[in-house]
């Protein structure tokens, strides 16, 4: 029995491997049961058991689409902004994705990892950026290509661990700022200003030295940057303080101001509208900003105050009028919005307090230790 067994398996066998070839040479696959269909015949023991079940073809795995670059760029700036990082921070980003997006067409990519190495290189030495400034923006290359890694849109960064910030990147500035002599030469400049008629296609408009002097007073009282005082909003008005900031565990930071300047904000909030420094219709902060930045060093080129600074040190004088008399870096840092830390670093030279406490350690040092003998020598003549 056990023979005759094996003898109709292999009968069988032979049977449906002929009727595979006579399936083929009728036609292939689609004339009768093809060979799928008779892999799945289910045989037990030696008797054919019902209709061969014909089994749901498995599903394949369909390989992601390509994100193209400005995919990856769009996505990164709204996890960016979803992070509820501040505005100015926001900008950067942008100016970075855009500046390397238009490497990219230059050279024709779509995809990320279209970029080598040598691209990088070429990009980064190809930046015509201050050695701080370039620093900042080398991290936040590393930054935007760590992230796409993490999200395995690229197996590898570009930009290479040898790729290093300029000399001087990483030295803390010491600010160089105006002193009252050089500010009262910068407005009476602003008195000499001859108007400039401007226009934009839609408005005309004239610009006149009055203008440029009454956004100097606003930046020297107020430490705002320019980009803050160019979109000044006289809400931020209550009697003589100016609001400058809510502070992140509570509370809001106001400064304030004399009484003809509070005068002069709502003067031109008369004239002007909220928002008295906006020119024109453009409310893009980097068009406005871009416009009082010209007007100021306009002022400063032709005037000749000083040629190692420029717009962006005119908010600088606030903290040297405050930590000249004596006030605590702790409160400058408040009004500022920054930290201890920087404040010292930034203004060491206007700190009272910093020197004060290096000469009093100096003396307690210095005090009982050995002093030099005095020997009168006398001349001898001979």
């Amino acid at each position: 029995m056990f023979v005759s067994h094996l003898w109709i398996r292999y009968i069988r066998q032979a049977v449906q491997a002929e009727k595979y070839r006579e399936d083929r040479l009728a036609g292939g696959e689609g004339a009768g049961p093809g060979m799928r269909e008779r892999q799945c015949l289910e045989w037990t023991g030696a008797t054919y058991r019902g209709q061969a079940e014909i089994p749901a073809a498995l599903p394949t795995a369909a390989s992601p689409a390509r994100l193209t670059i400005a995919d990856d760029f769009r996505i990164y700036l709204t996890m960016r902004e979803g992070t509820g990082v501040a505005a100015a921070t926001l900008r950067k980003h942008r100016t970075f994705t855009k500046q390397l997006g238009a490497f990219a067409e230059g050279r024709g990519y779509v995809v990320l990892d279209q970029f080598t190495s040598a691209d990088i290189d070429i990009s980064y030495a190809n930046w015509k950026l201050g050695a701080r400034t370039k620093g900042h923006a080398l991290g936040l290359l590393r930054s935007f290509f760590r992230f796409c890694v993490n999200r395995e849109w690229l197996a590898k960064s570009p930009v290479t661990s040898d790729l290093e910030p300029p000399l001087g990147a990483n030295r803390v500035a010491n600010k160089v700022l105006f002193t009252d002599e050089e500010l009262n030469r910068i407005l009476g400049a602003c008195d000499q200003l001859e108007p400039v008629f401007w226009s934009n296609g839609r408005e005309r408009g004239i610009w006149i030295g009055a203008d440029t002097k009454d956004f100097i007073w606003l930046l020297v009282y107020t430490g705002l940057r320019i980009s803050h005082a160019s979109f000044f909003d006289t809400g931020r008005l209550r009697g003589n303080e100016v609001f400058l900031r809510a502070k992140k565990n509570g509370g809001d930071v106001f400064t304030w101001i004399p009484d003809w300047l509070r005068d002069r904000l709502e003067e031109l909030q008369r004239e002007r509208g909220a928002r008295p420094f906006i020119v024109g219709e453009s409310n893009r902060l980097e068009t406005v900003t871009d416009l009082w930045r010209r007007k100021i060093n306009r002022v400063l080129n032709r005037w000749q105050v000083r040629n190692t600074t420029n717009a962006t040190s005119l908010h600088h004088p606030f903290a040297r009028i405050l930590l000249q008399p004596g006030v605590s870096v702790a409160d400058v840092a408040d009004l500022l919005g920054d930290d201890e830390e920087t404040i010292r670093q930034h203004y060491v030279r206007w700190v009272p307090e910093r020197q004060a406490r290096l000469t009093n350690i100096l003396q307690h040092a210095f005090n009982d230790k050995p002093k030099p003998k005095i020997i009168a020598l006398t001349r001898q003549l001979g």
